[in-house]
């Protein structure tokens, strides 16, 4: 199976770089590449592809927008962001805008694979010093996270774990035998009761749920 990559890349020695790695590898190909955010909207309608790799500093509309747009069309869409920006001060406002991952463009090209068959797997992908960082912040979440998901029923807790395992909307209405309306409707009524305001944030703490210490251990986790 390959895997079917969108590049959105202002630089053009960054997008030949990068079209030499992932074509080299005998699953992935880049099948788009657009040189502006706005050239990315174009492209993106209609086009089918597994992943957009997108950088931060774009001409007009940045990065952080464009991941916004296409998840506003498709919240299921996964992105990895491959900037120059600090980790340290970008990394969580892509993240909150929807990206599964951040990678450093100093980073080695072995990195940069691997970073993306992470964000295919459906999992996040950020460097160990950022995954120690929002290790603490989920460890103080923990508490209040608990509390708070008491009030879901037993079949918006399995549908809110599928997604924080990485799976799309079509994939958890196939493993649990539902229809894609029945799950955006369990989807809009986890959001209300946790007071959840958008998707990436529905993403982002139902990653928090299945890695926190005070989740009671389910089938899927052995």
């Amino acid at each position: 199976m390959s895997h079917r990559i969108f590049l959105v890349e202002d630089h053009p020695v960054m997008r030949e770089g990068y079209v030499s790695l992932l074509n080299a590898e005998p699953d992935l190909h880049v099948v788009a590449q657009a040189a502006s955010a706005e050239e990315g909207f174009d492209l993106s309608v209609g086009l089918e592809f597994d992943i957009a790799i997108v950088d931060l500093s774009l001409p007009g509309v940045n990065g952080v927008e464009f991941i916004k747009r296409l998840r506003s069309v498709d919240p299921d869409v996964k992105v990895l962001v491959v900037s120059a920006h600090d980790e340290g001060l970008y990394a969580e406002r892509a993240l909150r805008a929807g990206a599964r991952g951040y990678l450093m463009k100093h980073e080695s090209a072995r990195r940069f694979v691997t970073a993306v068959r992470t964000v295919l797997d459906g999992e996040f992908y950020l460097s160990d010093t950022l995954q120690s960082r929002f290790l603490v912040d989920r460890f103080r979440q923990s508490g209040e996270t608990t509390l708070s998901i008491d009030r879901l029923t037993d079949r918006e807790l399995e549908v809110f774990e599928h997604f924080g395992r990485g799976k799309s909307t079509r994939e958890v209405a196939e493993l649990l035998g539902l229809s894609l309306k029945t799950i955006e409707s369990h989807r809009a009524n986890i959001k209300q009761k946790l007071g959840i305001d958008g998707a990436a944030e529905f993403m982002q703490r139902a990653v928090v749920w299945v890695e926190s210490p005070m989740r009671p251990q389910s089938p899927d986790d052995e």
